[in-house]
Formats: structure tokens, sequence, C-alpha cells
């Protein structure tokens, strides 16, 4: 009894800070997706906001491990080391390794370089392009981890490989969609520049 509410503890815990980080980032990335289709899509980001936005999901994966950690080892103690052999819980914590690698890369290279440009389109092509591909990674990461926190029909019945065939694709349509939203956003951004400045024309004639 005393393992099981424990557990059930530990498990709360990894949950709530797996939400937490999904929805701040999920909140962050809908605002980002808004100003590029409908508002102007070079206007600053508050850098405040940002650095509150990564030390806020770097403390709920921070949380994550924690609680992940715990919960393994408290498994492992009554099931033993073939506990590891499921390919399901290899997949989680091969997706929380690259997720915490890809914010170690988000926190160290694409902040500063957001904080500095203001805009993903004040970015240059190959900047901008590391920003969306280590973007997409986290997004999908932690949405990815998620559901395999909650997969359990997953457990034993399907290979490694299997498990993650999809998580690949995932990144990839992501960065691909949101290479093309922003060379759209770049796009209408030129058109409204080239209006405005054909307005001042006119209006100094």
């Amino acid at each position: 009894m005393e393992f099981e509410f424990t557990r059930m503890g530990l498990v709360y815990a990894h949950l709530i800070a797996c939400c937490a980080a999904i929805g701040l980032i999920l909140m962050s990335d809908i605002a980002m997706v808004r100003q590029l289709i409908s508002g102007d899509p070079r206007e600053r980001m508050d850098p405040h906001h940002l650095q509150e936005l990564q030390n806020t999901v770097a403390m709920a994966l921070a949380a994550l491990w924690a609680t992940g950690v715990a919960i393994v080892a408290l498994d492992t103690s009554f099931k033993g080391w073939e506990y590891f052999a499921n390919p399901k819980l290899q997949a989680k914590i091969t997706v929380v390794c690259l997720l915490t690698l890809n914010g170690v890369l988000l926190h160290h290279r694409v902040l500063p370089l957001m904080m500095k440009a203001g805009s993903l389109l004040n970015l240059s092509f190959s900047q901008r392009s590391f920003a969306v591909f280590a973007g997409a990674v986290s997004g999908v990461s932690w949405f990815y981890a998620a559901l395999l926190g909650v997969g359990r029909p997953l457990n034993w019945k399907y290979s490694l490989p299997q498990i993650l065939a999809a998580y690949p694709a995932l990144i990839a349509g992501s960065f691909v969609g949101l290479m093309l939203l922003l060379a759209w956003a770049q796009y209408r951004a030129s058109g409204d520049q080239l209006a405005f400045e054909g307005t001042r024309f006119v209006g100094a004639h």
C-alpha cells in the first residue's frame, strides 16, 4: 500500500511538471503563429518573456527528470532490472534525453540569438533554420514524451523502432511547416514594406 501511494505521488508530480511545460510551450507557439499570420511578423519578442519561458521550462524539465528517475528506481526495486527491457520505457528515456540535449542548445544558442534579433525573420536563413529545428524538436519531444507516459497499451507490445517511428516524421513535418509559414510571413512583411514605401513616395509628390 505504501508503495502504491508513493508511486502515485511521484506520477502526479511527474504529470504536473509535464503539463506545465507543454502548456507554456503550446501557448507560446500559438502566440508566435498568430503573430506570423495576422500580426506584424517582424515585431520584436519580449526578451523578458523569452527568458521566463526558458527558465520555467528548464525547471519543469528538471522536475520531470527528478520524478522520472524516482519512479523508475521505485519500479526497478520491485520488478528488477528486466523492467528496463520494456521498449516503451526505452523510447521514453531516449526522447527525454534528446529533449534535454535540445534544451541545452536552445538555452545556449537559440535564446541568445532570439534575444538579440528579436524576431525569427531578423535571423539569417541558417540561424532561422537552426532555431526552427530546435523548436520543432522541443515541441514534438514534449508531446511525444507525454504520449509515452500515458501509453500503457504500448507496454511490451511494440519494438523500440516501431514506437519511435513517428517521432522523426513529426519533427520533420513540424520543421517544414514552420519554415513554410516563416517564408510566407517574410513575403507578407516584404509586401507590406513595399506598399508603405510606395505610399510615402506618392505622398512626397
